[in-house]
Protein backbone atom coordinates (compact mmCIF):
# COMPACT_ATOMS: atom_id res chain seq x y z
CA UNK A 1 0.00 0.00 0.00
CA UNK A 2 1.57 3.56 -0.96
CA UNK A 3 2.74 5.69 2.31
CA UNK A 4 1.77 8.68 0.49
CA UNK A 5 -0.62 11.25 1.04
CA UNK A 6 -2.46 13.94 -0.20
CA UNK A 7 -1.20 17.68 0.83
CA UNK A 8 -3.48 19.01 3.36
CA UNK A 9 -3.62 22.40 4.40
CA UNK A 10 -4.48 24.11 7.92
CA UNK A 11 -3.48 27.67 9.10
CA UNK A 12 -1.67 26.50 12.21
CA UNK A 13 0.64 23.81 12.88
CA UNK A 14 1.66 23.69 16.55
CA UNK A 15 4.33 20.44 17.46
CA UNK A 16 4.66 19.44 20.98
CA UNK A 17 1.79 18.72 23.15
CA UNK A 18 3.63 20.94 26.38
CA UNK A 19 2.73 24.21 28.05
CA UNK A 20 3.83 26.42 25.38
CA UNK A 21 2.16 25.21 22.57
CA UNK A 22 -1.46 24.90 24.59
CA UNK A 23 -1.03 28.33 25.64
CA UNK A 24 -0.71 29.79 21.81
CA UNK A 25 -3.36 27.46 20.57
CA UNK A 26 -5.92 28.71 23.45
CA UNK A 27 -4.35 32.46 23.02
CA UNK A 28 -4.88 31.55 18.82
CA UNK A 29 -8.30 30.27 19.53
CA UNK A 30 -9.60 33.19 21.38
CA UNK A 31 -8.15 35.38 18.94
CA UNK A 32 -8.95 33.61 15.50
CA UNK A 33 -11.64 31.23 15.86
CA UNK A 34 -11.69 30.52 12.49
CA UNK A 35 -8.17 29.59 11.76
CA UNK A 36 -7.57 25.81 11.21
CA UNK A 37 -5.23 24.49 13.64
CA UNK A 38 -3.60 21.18 13.89
CA UNK A 39 -1.31 19.73 17.33
CA UNK A 40 1.51 16.87 16.51
CA UNK A 41 2.57 15.22 19.80
CA UNK A 42 5.23 12.06 19.20
CA UNK A 43 3.87 10.57 22.34
CA UNK A 44 0.86 9.49 23.33
CA UNK A 45 -0.76 11.68 26.28
CA UNK A 46 -0.64 15.39 26.53
CA UNK A 47 2.11 17.25 28.48
CA UNK A 48 4.34 13.85 29.01
CA UNK A 49 7.78 15.84 28.60
CA UNK A 50 8.91 18.49 30.88
CA UNK A 51 5.00 20.14 31.49
CA UNK A 52 4.08 16.96 33.22
CA UNK A 53 3.76 17.32 36.87
CA UNK A 54 6.46 14.69 37.87
CA UNK A 55 8.94 16.25 35.96
CA UNK A 56 9.16 19.79 37.18
CA UNK A 57 9.07 21.90 40.50
CA UNK A 58 5.64 23.14 39.90
CA UNK A 59 6.98 26.05 40.89
CA UNK A 60 5.07 29.25 40.01
CA UNK A 61 8.16 31.14 39.52
CA UNK A 62 7.83 34.77 40.76
CA UNK A 63 11.59 35.15 42.07
CA UNK A 64 9.47 34.69 45.45
CA UNK A 65 11.87 32.79 46.85
CA UNK A 66 14.44 31.95 43.86
CA UNK A 67 17.92 33.28 45.25
CA UNK A 68 19.41 33.03 41.97
CA UNK A 69 16.69 35.56 40.53
CA UNK A 70 18.40 38.15 43.38
CA UNK A 71 22.25 37.77 43.04
CA UNK A 72 24.71 39.87 45.44
CA UNK A 73 26.76 42.05 43.81
CA UNK A 74 30.35 42.50 44.50
CA UNK A 75 29.41 45.55 46.66
CA UNK A 76 27.90 43.43 49.13
CA UNK A 77 24.52 45.00 47.39
CA UNK A 78 21.43 42.92 46.09
CA UNK A 79 20.41 42.95 42.45
CA UNK A 80 16.97 42.46 42.14
CA UNK A 81 16.38 43.85 38.79
CA UNK A 82 15.86 40.41 37.30
CA UNK A 83 13.16 39.07 40.14
CA UNK A 84 10.94 42.39 39.76
CA UNK A 85 11.11 41.40 35.88
CA UNK A 86 10.53 37.56 36.43
CA UNK A 87 7.31 38.45 38.39
CA UNK A 88 6.23 40.45 36.28
CA UNK A 89 5.93 37.98 33.78
CA UNK A 90 4.22 35.87 36.03
CA UNK A 91 1.28 38.42 36.68
CA UNK A 92 0.63 38.22 33.33
CA UNK A 93 -0.13 34.22 33.13
CA UNK A 94 -1.78 34.72 36.16
CA UNK A 95 -4.17 37.22 34.54
CA UNK A 96 -4.85 34.86 31.56
CA UNK A 97 -5.47 32.14 33.65
CA UNK A 98 -8.05 34.13 35.80
CA UNK A 99 -9.74 35.40 32.50
CA UNK A 100 -9.62 31.55 31.11
CA UNK A 101 -11.54 30.75 34.49
CA UNK A 102 -14.20 33.34 33.97
CA UNK A 103 -14.56 32.74 30.45
CA UNK A 104 -14.77 28.75 30.63
CA UNK A 105 -11.17 27.79 28.81
CA UNK A 106 -10.25 26.28 31.97
CA UNK A 107 -12.58 24.66 34.79
CA UNK A 108 -11.81 24.24 37.90
CA UNK A 109 -8.49 26.57 39.32
CA UNK A 110 -7.93 24.43 42.38
CA UNK A 111 -7.29 20.89 39.40
CA UNK A 112 -3.56 23.44 38.41
CA UNK A 113 -3.26 25.90 40.89
CA UNK A 114 -2.93 26.27 44.44
CA UNK A 115 -1.49 28.44 47.23
CA UNK A 116 1.93 27.60 48.73
CA UNK A 117 4.22 29.56 50.29
CA UNK A 118 7.39 30.55 49.09
CA UNK A 119 10.38 30.90 50.93
CA UNK A 120 13.88 31.24 50.72
CA UNK A 121 15.64 29.81 53.45
CA UNK A 122 19.86 30.39 54.48
CA UNK A 123 22.22 29.57 57.35
CA UNK A 124 25.07 30.81 58.17
CA UNK A 125 26.20 34.55 59.13
CA UNK A 126 27.27 36.00 55.44
CA UNK A 127 24.52 34.41 54.19
CA UNK A 128 21.94 35.70 57.08
CA UNK A 129 23.25 39.39 56.13
CA UNK A 130 22.62 38.77 52.45
CA UNK A 131 18.99 37.22 52.88
CA UNK A 132 18.48 40.28 55.27
CA UNK A 133 19.26 42.60 52.13
CA UNK A 134 17.29 40.79 49.54
CA UNK A 135 14.32 41.36 51.62
CA UNK A 136 15.23 45.13 52.93
CA UNK A 137 15.28 45.59 48.78
CA UNK A 138 12.17 43.39 47.93
CA UNK A 139 9.68 43.60 50.53
CA UNK A 140 9.07 47.74 50.12
CA UNK A 141 7.92 46.79 46.25
CA UNK A 142 4.67 46.19 44.93
CA UNK A 143 5.14 43.07 43.59
CA UNK A 144 6.19 41.65 46.73
CA UNK A 145 3.61 42.45 49.03
CA UNK A 146 4.06 40.58 52.72
CA UNK A 147 6.96 39.29 52.19
CA UNK A 148 8.55 38.06 55.73
CA UNK A 149 12.00 38.09 57.49
CA UNK A 150 12.67 35.14 59.81
CA UNK A 151 16.06 35.01 61.83
CA UNK A 152 14.11 33.31 65.00
CA UNK A 153 14.71 29.70 65.75
CA UNK A 154 11.08 29.46 67.20
CA UNK A 155 9.11 31.14 64.78
CA UNK A 156 11.66 28.78 62.17
CA UNK A 157 10.37 25.63 64.20
CA UNK A 158 6.84 26.55 63.54
CA UNK A 159 6.60 27.55 60.35
CA UNK A 160 8.86 24.31 59.08
CA UNK A 161 8.50 21.53 61.69
CA UNK A 162 9.90 19.14 59.13
CA UNK A 163 12.95 21.09 58.43
CA UNK A 164 13.74 22.42 62.25
CA UNK A 165 13.45 18.62 64.18
CA UNK A 166 16.91 18.01 64.94
CA UNK A 167 18.45 21.18 63.35
CA UNK A 168 21.09 22.82 65.70
CA UNK A 169 20.23 26.20 65.89
CA UNK A 170 23.86 27.55 67.02
CA UNK A 171 24.13 28.06 63.34
CA UNK A 172 22.37 31.24 62.23
CA UNK A 173 19.44 30.59 60.31
CA UNK A 174 17.16 33.01 58.30
CA UNK A 175 14.31 32.99 56.11
CA UNK A 176 12.50 35.09 53.45
CA UNK A 177 8.78 34.26 53.76
CA UNK A 178 5.86 34.76 51.44
CA UNK A 179 1.88 33.71 51.52
CA UNK A 180 1.96 34.81 48.28
CA UNK A 181 3.48 31.72 46.25
CA UNK A 182 1.57 29.16 44.23
CA UNK A 183 2.24 25.63 43.20
CA UNK A 184 1.19 24.71 39.70
CA UNK A 185 0.46 21.30 38.07
CA UNK A 186 1.16 22.19 34.46
CA UNK A 187 -0.06 19.07 33.15
CA UNK A 188 -3.57 19.66 34.36
CA UNK A 189 -2.95 23.08 33.13
CA UNK A 190 -2.17 21.99 29.50
CA UNK A 191 -4.28 19.22 29.35
CA UNK A 192 -7.35 21.77 29.86
CA UNK A 193 -5.68 24.09 27.27
CA UNK A 194 -5.69 21.43 24.81
CA UNK A 195 -9.06 19.98 25.59
CA UNK A 196 -10.88 23.48 25.18
CA UNK A 197 -8.74 23.63 21.82
CA UNK A 198 -9.70 20.67 20.96
CA UNK A 199 -13.37 21.60 21.41
CA UNK A 200 -13.62 24.45 19.73
CA UNK A 201 -12.22 22.52 16.16
CA UNK A 202 -8.25 22.08 16.70
CA UNK A 203 -7.33 18.55 15.42
CA UNK A 204 -4.74 16.88 18.35
CA UNK A 205 -2.72 14.50 16.96
CA UNK A 206 -1.06 12.56 19.32
CA UNK A 207 1.58 9.55 18.29
CA UNK A 208 2.45 11.87 15.38
CA UNK A 209 6.19 12.86 14.55
CA UNK A 210 7.16 16.16 12.78
CA UNK A 211 10.02 14.70 10.45
CA UNK A 212 11.01 18.11 8.16
CA UNK A 213 9.97 21.29 7.72
CA UNK A 214 10.41 22.89 4.32
CA UNK A 215 9.82 26.50 3.78
CA UNK A 216 7.61 26.50 0.32
CA UNK A 217 7.66 29.50 -2.33
CA UNK A 218 4.72 31.00 -1.41
CA UNK A 219 6.05 31.62 2.44
CA UNK A 220 4.09 28.56 3.78
CA UNK A 221 5.77 25.81 5.47
CA UNK A 222 5.77 22.13 4.51
CA UNK A 223 5.30 20.02 7.19
CA UNK A 224 6.13 16.66 7.03
CA UNK A 225 4.93 13.89 9.88
CA UNK A 226 4.68 10.02 10.87
CA UNK A 227 2.06 8.30 12.59
CA UNK A 228 4.24 6.43 14.78
CA UNK A 229 1.74 3.72 15.05
CA UNK A 230 0.51 2.99 11.57
CA UNK A 231 3.81 4.57 10.10
CA UNK A 232 1.88 6.39 7.25
CA UNK A 233 3.18 9.99 6.50
CA UNK A 234 1.20 13.04 6.57
CA UNK A 235 2.03 16.46 4.44
CA UNK A 236 0.66 19.37 5.73
CA UNK A 237 1.16 22.97 4.30
CA UNK A 238 0.63 25.90 7.12
CA UNK A 239 0.62 29.65 6.99
CA UNK A 240 2.40 29.03 10.33
CA UNK A 241 4.46 26.88 12.61
CA UNK A 242 4.82 27.09 16.01
CA UNK A 243 7.83 24.74 17.45
CA UNK A 244 7.31 24.15 21.05
CA UNK A 245 8.96 20.83 21.52
CA UNK A 246 10.79 21.04 24.31
CA UNK A 247 14.19 19.54 24.28
CA UNK A 248 13.40 18.79 20.64
CA UNK A 249 12.97 22.17 19.59
CA UNK A 250 16.09 23.03 18.47
CA UNK A 251 16.78 20.08 15.99
CA UNK A 252 13.35 20.69 14.39
CA UNK A 253 14.24 24.17 14.15
CA UNK A 254 17.39 23.50 12.35
CA UNK A 255 15.77 21.22 9.78
CA UNK A 256 13.80 24.08 8.76
CA UNK A 257 16.75 26.40 7.25
CA UNK A 258 15.95 29.52 9.13
CA UNK A 259 18.78 32.01 9.54
CA UNK A 260 17.62 32.99 13.00
CA UNK A 261 18.86 29.47 14.59
CA UNK A 262 22.45 29.25 13.68
CA UNK A 263 25.11 29.78 16.25
CA UNK A 264 22.38 28.73 18.50
CA UNK A 265 23.20 24.94 20.05
CA UNK A 266 21.96 23.19 23.40
CA UNK A 267 23.19 20.91 26.69
CA UNK A 268 21.44 18.54 27.53
CA UNK A 269 21.04 18.30 31.46
CA UNK A 270 19.13 15.41 33.36
CA UNK A 271 16.62 15.97 36.53
CA UNK A 272 16.55 13.84 39.09
CA UNK A 273 14.18 13.95 42.55
CA UNK A 274 13.73 12.37 45.73
CA UNK A 275 9.90 12.20 45.86
CA UNK A 276 8.73 11.31 49.68
CA UNK A 277 6.72 8.21 50.46
CA UNK A 278 5.91 9.12 53.86
CA UNK A 279 2.88 10.49 54.27
CA UNK A 280 3.49 11.91 57.47
CA UNK A 281 6.66 13.55 56.37
CA UNK A 282 4.77 15.23 53.48
CA UNK A 283 1.84 16.39 55.92
CA UNK A 284 4.66 18.25 57.76
CA UNK A 285 5.79 20.73 55.54
CA UNK A 286 3.26 22.97 53.82
CA UNK A 287 5.95 25.37 51.63
CA UNK A 288 8.48 25.74 48.96
CA UNK A 289 11.70 26.66 50.60
CA UNK A 290 14.72 27.22 48.09
CA UNK A 291 18.56 27.61 49.13
CA UNK A 292 21.43 28.40 47.81
CA UNK A 293 23.38 26.93 45.07
CA UNK A 294 26.73 25.21 46.28
CA UNK A 295 30.04 27.51 45.56
CA UNK A 296 31.05 26.77 42.40
CA UNK A 297 27.63 25.21 41.74
CA UNK A 298 25.31 26.66 38.54
CA UNK A 299 22.35 28.27 39.33
CA UNK A 300 20.21 25.80 37.49
CA UNK A 301 20.89 23.63 40.79
CA UNK A 302 19.48 25.48 43.32
CA UNK A 303 18.16 22.74 46.24
CA UNK A 304 14.36 23.03 46.98
CA UNK A 305 11.99 21.56 48.96
CA UNK A 306 8.91 21.30 47.46
CA UNK A 307 5.37 20.88 48.50
CA UNK A 308 3.62 19.50 45.81
CA UNK A 309 -0.19 19.33 45.06
CA UNK A 310 -0.96 16.91 41.90
CA UNK A 311 -4.88 15.46 41.87
CA UNK A 312 -5.91 17.07 44.80
CA UNK A 313 -3.08 14.85 46.79
CA UNK A 314 -0.17 16.60 48.58
CA UNK A 315 3.38 15.67 47.67
CA UNK A 316 6.74 16.18 48.72
CA UNK A 317 10.17 16.66 46.67
CA UNK A 318 13.74 17.74 47.18
CA UNK A 319 16.06 17.95 44.42
CA UNK A 320 17.36 18.77 42.02
CA UNK A 321 20.05 16.18 41.11
CA UNK A 322 21.78 16.45 38.03
CA UNK A 323 22.36 13.44 35.41
CA UNK A 324 23.70 13.61 31.98
CA UNK A 325 22.24 11.84 28.46
CA UNK A 326 23.11 13.05 25.40
CA UNK A 327 19.49 12.67 24.71
CA UNK A 328 17.42 15.67 23.98
CA UNK A 329 14.21 14.46 25.42
CA UNK A 330 13.29 12.23 28.33
CA UNK A 331 11.74 10.07 25.69
CA UNK A 332 14.78 11.04 23.09
CA UNK A 333 17.34 9.34 21.66
CA UNK A 334 21.35 8.95 22.28
CA UNK A 335 22.10 10.82 18.80
CA UNK A 336 19.86 13.95 19.42
CA UNK A 337 23.15 15.91 20.86
CA UNK A 338 25.57 14.85 18.32
CA UNK A 339 23.20 15.39 15.07
CA UNK A 340 22.74 18.84 16.62
CA UNK A 341 26.17 19.92 16.27
CA UNK A 342 26.73 22.10 13.24
CA UNK A 343 29.16 23.84 11.68
CA UNK A 344 27.60 27.13 12.33
CA UNK A 345 27.29 26.25 16.23
CA UNK A 346 30.23 24.32 16.69
CA UNK A 347 32.25 27.11 18.04
CA UNK A 348 30.25 28.66 20.43
CA UNK A 349 29.80 24.62 22.21
CA UNK A 350 33.13 24.59 22.08
CA UNK A 351 33.78 27.77 23.88
CA UNK A 352 31.35 26.80 26.59
CA UNK A 353 33.26 24.11 26.85
CA UNK A 354 36.39 25.42 27.84
CA UNK A 355 34.37 28.65 30.22
CA UNK A 356 31.65 26.23 32.17
CA UNK A 357 33.87 23.98 33.80
CA UNK A 358 32.61 24.46 36.79
CA UNK A 359 29.24 22.36 35.30
CA UNK A 360 31.39 20.17 33.91
CA UNK A 361 32.80 19.37 37.40
CA UNK A 362 29.84 19.44 38.87
CA UNK A 363 27.73 17.24 36.66
CA UNK A 364 30.82 14.85 37.08
CA UNK A 365 30.11 14.63 41.43
CA UNK A 366 26.35 14.63 40.47
CA UNK A 367 26.45 11.56 38.52
CA UNK A 368 28.91 10.23 41.55
CA UNK A 369 26.30 10.24 43.95
CA UNK A 370 24.61 7.24 45.55
CA UNK A 371 21.04 7.53 47.22
CA UNK A 372 22.78 7.80 51.10
CA UNK A 373 25.44 10.80 49.30
CA UNK A 374 21.65 12.63 48.13
CA UNK A 375 19.97 11.55 51.79
CA UNK A 376 23.14 13.05 52.76
CA UNK A 377 22.88 16.53 50.58
CA UNK A 378 18.96 17.04 51.51
CA UNK A 379 20.09 16.56 55.48
CA UNK A 380 21.04 20.79 55.32
CA UNK A 381 16.83 20.92 54.68
CA UNK A 382 16.07 17.84 56.84
CA UNK A 383 18.54 17.18 59.47
CA UNK A 384 17.10 13.72 59.84
CA UNK A 385 16.27 12.92 56.72
CA UNK A 386 16.10 9.19 56.26
CA UNK A 387 16.70 6.97 52.80
CA UNK A 388 13.69 4.76 53.61
CA UNK A 389 11.22 7.60 53.43
CA UNK A 390 12.00 8.92 49.43
CA UNK A 391 12.80 7.32 46.35
CA UNK A 392 14.19 8.58 43.53
CA UNK A 393 12.57 9.90 39.87
CA UNK A 394 13.93 11.49 36.91
CA UNK A 395 12.16 14.27 35.74
CA UNK A 396 12.38 15.87 32.32
CA UNK A 397 15.34 16.90 30.25
CA UNK A 398 16.40 20.31 29.98
CA UNK A 399 18.33 21.08 27.15
CA UNK A 400 20.09 25.00 28.46
CA UNK A 401 20.53 27.17 25.20
CA UNK A 402 24.40 27.82 23.88
CA UNK A 403 24.10 31.17 22.29
CA UNK A 404 27.02 32.51 19.73
CA UNK A 405 28.56 35.54 21.59
CA UNK A 406 31.82 37.37 20.12
CA UNK A 407 34.38 34.37 18.55
CA UNK A 408 32.70 32.00 21.11
CA UNK A 409 29.54 30.94 22.56
CA UNK A 410 28.00 31.52 26.49
CA UNK A 411 25.39 28.96 28.18
CA UNK A 412 21.98 30.97 28.87
CA UNK A 413 19.87 29.55 31.56
CA UNK A 414 16.83 31.45 30.42
CA UNK A 415 14.48 31.04 27.67
CA UNK A 416 14.05 32.42 24.18
CA UNK A 417 11.53 32.64 21.13
CA UNK A 418 13.25 32.33 18.00
CA UNK A 419 11.40 33.41 14.63
CA UNK A 420 11.90 33.71 11.15
CA UNK A 421 11.95 37.18 10.12
CA UNK A 422 8.94 36.71 7.81
CA UNK A 423 6.52 35.59 11.17
CA UNK A 424 6.15 32.42 9.04
CA UNK A 425 8.10 30.15 11.74
CA UNK A 426 8.79 30.62 15.45
CA UNK A 427 10.03 28.43 18.51
CA UNK A 428 11.36 28.14 22.16
CA UNK A 429 14.64 27.14 22.98
CA UNK A 430 15.69 27.18 26.97
CA UNK A 431 14.64 26.24 30.15
CA UNK A 432 13.41 27.60 33.77
CA UNK A 433 11.18 29.87 34.40
CA UNK A 434 9.83 28.83 31.29
CA UNK A 435 6.39 27.21 32.04
CA UNK A 436 5.70 29.73 34.47
CA UNK A 437 5.97 32.63 32.33
CA UNK A 438 4.27 30.88 29.10
CA UNK A 439 2.05 33.12 28.38
CA UNK A 440 4.74 36.66 27.75
CA UNK A 441 6.42 33.93 25.93
CA UNK A 442 3.36 33.24 23.61
CA UNK A 443 2.55 36.72 24.06
CA UNK A 444 6.13 37.54 22.00
CA UNK A 445 5.53 35.10 19.41
CA UNK A 446 1.89 36.89 18.41
CA UNK A 447 3.47 40.32 18.35
CA UNK A 448 6.50 39.15 16.57
CA UNK A 449 4.55 36.74 13.94
CA UNK A 450 1.39 38.51 13.32
CA UNK A 451 2.32 42.06 13.29
CA UNK A 452 -0.47 43.24 11.34
CA UNK A 453 -3.41 41.16 13.07
CA UNK A 454 -1.72 42.29 16.68
CA UNK A 455 -2.94 45.82 16.44
CA UNK A 456 -6.48 44.70 16.06
CA UNK A 457 -6.29 42.12 18.46
CA UNK A 458 -4.84 44.30 21.24
CA UNK A 459 -8.66 45.37 22.68
CA UNK A 460 -8.90 41.27 23.13
CA UNK A 461 -5.46 40.55 24.31
CA UNK A 462 -6.40 43.26 26.45
CA UNK A 463 -9.63 41.88 27.97
CA UNK A 464 -7.49 38.71 28.86
CA UNK A 465 -4.64 40.46 29.85
CA UNK A 466 -5.49 43.48 31.33
CA UNK A 467 -1.90 45.28 32.51
CA UNK A 468 -0.93 44.09 28.69
CA UNK A 469 2.02 47.19 27.85
CA UNK A 470 1.92 48.08 31.11
CA UNK A 471 4.58 47.74 33.91
CA UNK A 472 2.53 46.81 37.12
CA UNK A 473 6.01 47.26 38.89
CA UNK A 474 5.42 51.23 37.86
CA UNK A 475 1.69 51.33 38.78
CA UNK A 476 0.79 49.88 42.03
CA UNK A 477 -2.96 50.99 41.78
CA UNK A 478 -3.60 48.73 38.69
CA UNK A 479 -1.67 45.51 40.07
CA UNK A 480 -3.76 45.77 43.52
CA UNK A 481 -6.78 45.52 41.25
CA UNK A 482 -5.32 42.69 39.08
CA UNK A 483 -3.95 41.10 41.95
CA UNK A 484 -7.21 41.27 43.65
CA UNK A 485 -9.18 40.02 40.34
CA UNK A 486 -6.49 37.41 39.97
CA UNK A 487 -6.17 36.02 43.79
CA UNK A 488 -10.43 35.77 43.32
CA UNK A 489 -11.07 33.80 40.48
CA UNK A 490 -8.07 31.86 40.49
CA UNK A 491 -9.59 30.94 44.07
CA UNK A 492 -6.24 31.47 45.75
CA UNK A 493 -7.50 33.11 48.64
CA UNK A 494 -8.77 29.57 50.07
CA UNK A 495 -6.60 27.47 52.46
CA UNK A 496 -3.41 26.01 51.29
CA UNK A 497 -3.02 22.49 50.47
CA UNK A 498 -4.81 19.55 51.59
CA UNK A 499 -1.36 18.82 53.82
CA UNK A 500 -2.36 22.40 55.53
CA UNK A 501 -4.23 20.03 58.44
CA UNK A 502 -1.62 18.23 59.05
CA UNK A 503 0.96 20.77 59.07
CA UNK A 504 -1.03 22.81 61.52
CA UNK A 505 -1.76 19.93 63.80
CA UNK A 506 2.50 19.66 63.70
CA UNK A 507 2.94 23.12 64.88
Amino acid sequence: MPNAALTEKTDVVLIGAGIMSATLGALLRQLQPDWSMTVFERLDAAAAESSDPWNNAGTGHSALCELNYSPQRPDGSVDVSKAIDINERFQVSRQFWAYAVENGVLTDPSRFINPIPHVSFVHGADDVTYLRKRYEALAPHPLFPGMEFIDSPDEFARRLPLMARGRDFSEPVALNWTDAGTDIDFGSLTKELLAYMGASGAEIAFGHEVRNLSKQSDGSWKVTVRNLRTRRTRTLVAKFVFVGAGGGALPLLQKSGISEIKGFAGFPVSGQFLRCVNPDLINRHEAKVYGKAAVGAPPMSVPHLDTRVINGTPGLLFGPYAGWTPKFLKDGKFSDLFKSIKPGNLTPMLGVGVTELGLVKYLVAELMKSQQGRVYTMEEFIPRAEARDWELITAGQRVQMIRRKGVGGVLELGTAVISAQDGTIAGLLGASPGASTCVTAMLDVLQRCFPQEYAGWTPKLKEMVPSLGVKLSENQALFAEVWDWTSKALELNRDATPAAAGVASAR
